[in-house]
This record gives structure tokens, C-alpha cells and sequence, in this order.
């Protein structure tokens, strides 16, 4: 009978020892998870940037006028 209440007792202590090695962990866990959140949301506002600067220079590029020295395919047949 005190065998098996002994054999209990470290059942609990070993129970015990893995319940806060696993609330360590997750702790840690939740730590790099935050990290990684921050950083994601970095990322994502520096990808909003650059996608900005992107669309305004789009926006400032004008399309190349068409010049009379440039000759078109169409005018190469025309010539013919």
C-alpha cells in the first residue's frame, strides 16, 4: 500500500515537472510569436511604402511621343 502511494507520488512530482516545463515553453513560445507579429507588420508597412513610391513614379512616367524620324511597321509597307 505505501509503495503504490510512493509509485503515485512521483507520478504527481513527474506530472508536475512537465506541467511547468510546458508553461515555460509556451511562454517562450508566445514571446517569439509576438516578435514575429511585430515584425510582420513591419514588413507589410514597408511593402505598403514601396508599392506607393512605385504608383507615384508610374503616375509621373508620361508615355514617349510619338516622333516622325521613328518609322513604323505600317509605314515600311506603305513605302514599298
Amino acid at each position: 500500500m505505501i509503495s503504490e502511494f510512493q509509485e503515485l507520488s512521483e507520478k504527481i512530482e513527474k506530472l508536475a515537472e512537465l506541467t511547468q516545463s510546458l508553461r515555460s515553453e509556451n511562454y517562450l513560445l508566445r514571446q517569439a510569436n509576438a516578435l514575429l507579429a511585430a515584425e510582420n507588420v513591419d514588413f507589410k508597412n514597408r511593402l505598403l511604402a514601396a508599392q506607393q513610391r512605385v504608383e507615384a513614379l508610374l503616375v509621373q512616367l508620361e508615355p514617349p511621343a510619338p516622333t516622325s524620324d521613328t518609322e513604323t511597321p505600317d509605314d515600311a509597307e506603305a513605302a514599298r
